[in-house]
């Protein structure tokens, strides 16, 4: 709610910055609280006459019922204050009807007695009340009726937006435009979803000319149209993406959809975004794709985010290839995932090391490998693994994790004397 009055600029200034009555003496003594200051919503102005002072006190009246969730008393002061929107003499007009749009849509939300009619009223008469917010509303309006499960209805509200134009187009009104073809995109999606379930047990699939089979494609159209061009706009459009490959893949378009997932996840113009890797992944593993294409997909994951669940088999992967190479940069990914205290406690994640490290022994200067790893690491890895602490806990919880931990300590830290000790131990070191 601050946020909103911030935004808003509903908040004045009322200390004088030209007083001087404070010498630098008593601005010593202040002391500045760290607590939050609540201001009045609308400040009072010198020129404030008795309906303003009215509508000034309805409104912090109805901020203090819903900081106390008192929502029925909040609707019965939310009645009254939209009056302010006929004083001629108000400049301010788009700042309090975006209060009396979010004020009312909060109060329904969470009113006990609130009706689908309540909501579409009072959504139907902001959104011609003005222009400035009429496709948030309106999209705000679509999500509502989508929670209730008003698809097709929700899907009208898009397109009314989509046709909507007023006066020249700014770069705000065409993003938000982008945005409500997309999502009128995704509706169209959904209904494709049902009626692909409702017809699984026809022979859809088997007559191309059927009714059945046209109404679906006439929506995977629909839904394909505007969801291809989401692409051309950078952000994380992960819903959309995932909609639009599901149908291609359904119409066995594969290439079209491995396409549309390389560009997403390795398009520099987009942000960072781990699951567009994961999704071109996951494409890939489906199709059988080769070990080196999937190696490349994980290779840029490792580089976003190195504690992701698929490093495992990311190293695996690697542990596997013939290449030394390849098993010096498995041991760089699992090591990188114990840097993580998610992975501390892994099992699997040890055991993998263990066998990372054997293999790389085949190695003539398997060490000097290792060293390097470590290089960065000696100084705090200890105090993460290998401690007292952690040596009475582990054989307590799981003496297997102990086993294959202990058997690590002298090749990892060589030149540090641990404290993690199990017995008996089978050392890896100095094979």
């Amino acid at each position: 709610m601050d946020d909103l009055q911030r935004e808003l600029g509903a908040l004045e200034d009322l200390e004088d910055d030209n007083d001087s009555s404070d010498d630098d003496s008593s601005k010593r003594k202040k002391s500045k609280s760290n607590l939050p200051v609540v201001y009045p919503m609308c400040a009072e102005t010198p020129r404030e006459t008795g309906f303003h002072q009215s509508t000034r006190a309805c409104l912090e009246m109805i901020r203090e019922a819903l900081l106390h969730h008192r929502w029925q008393e909040a609707a019965e002061y939310m009645a009254c204050y939209p009056q302010l929107l006929e004083d001629p003499t108000n400049g301010k007009f788009q700042q309090y009807k975006e209060l009396i749009w979010r004020f009312s849509a909060e109060i329904l939300h969470h009113h006990p007695k609130s009706k689908m009619e309540d909501y579409n009223n009072i959504y139907e008469r902001m959104k011609h009340s003005g222009v400035k917010h009429f496709l948030m509303i309106s999209l705000e309006h679509s999500f509502h009726l989508l929670h209730h499960g008003h698809i097709e209805d929700a899907k009208h509200q898009l397109s009314v937006a989509e046709s909507w134009r007023y006066g020249k187009e700014s770069a705000a009104q065409y993003q938000r435009t982008k945005l409500i073809h997309a999502y009128r995109s995704l509706l169209d999606y959904l209904i494709w979803c049902d009626k692909k379930y409702t017809y699984s047990n026809k022979t859809v699939s088997e007559n191309p000319d059927s009714v059945d089979n046209q109404d679906m494609l006439n929506y995977f159209r629909q839904a394909s149209l505007n969801l291809k061009e989401i692409l051309k706009i950078p952000g994380v459009w992960d819903p959309f993406i995932l909609s639009y490959v599901e149908m291609l893949e359904f119409y066995e378009n594969h290439e079209e959809a491995l396409k549309v997932l390389t560009d997403y996840a390795n398009d520099e113009g987009f942000p960072p975004n781990p699951n567009a890797q994961v999704y071109l992944y996951q494409y890939l593993k489906r199709r059988s794709a080769s070990g080196r294409k999937l190696m490349k997909v994980l290779k840029n994951l490792h580089l976003i985010v190195p504690s992701h669940e698929l490093m495992p088999e990311y190293s695996a992967m690697l542990l596997q290839s013939e290449k030394n190479t390849n098993i010096q940069k498995a041991l760089g990914v699992v090591l990188d995932l114990l840097d993580f205290a998610c992975w501390r406690s892994n099992l699997d994640v040890w055991k993998l090391l263990k066998a990372i490290i054997q293999k790389l022994q085949l190695q003539e200067d398997w060490r000097d490998r290792v060293a390097e790893k470590m290089a960065a690491r000696k100084d705090w890895w200890p105090a993460l693994h290998f401690t007292r602490f952690h040596a009475s806990k582990d054989s307590e919880e799981n003496p297997e994790l102990m086993g294959v931990k202990a058997s690590l300590t002298k090749v990892l830290c060589p030149d540090l004397t641990l404290k993690y000790t199990a017995w008996p131990v089978t050392s890896v070191e100095g094979r």
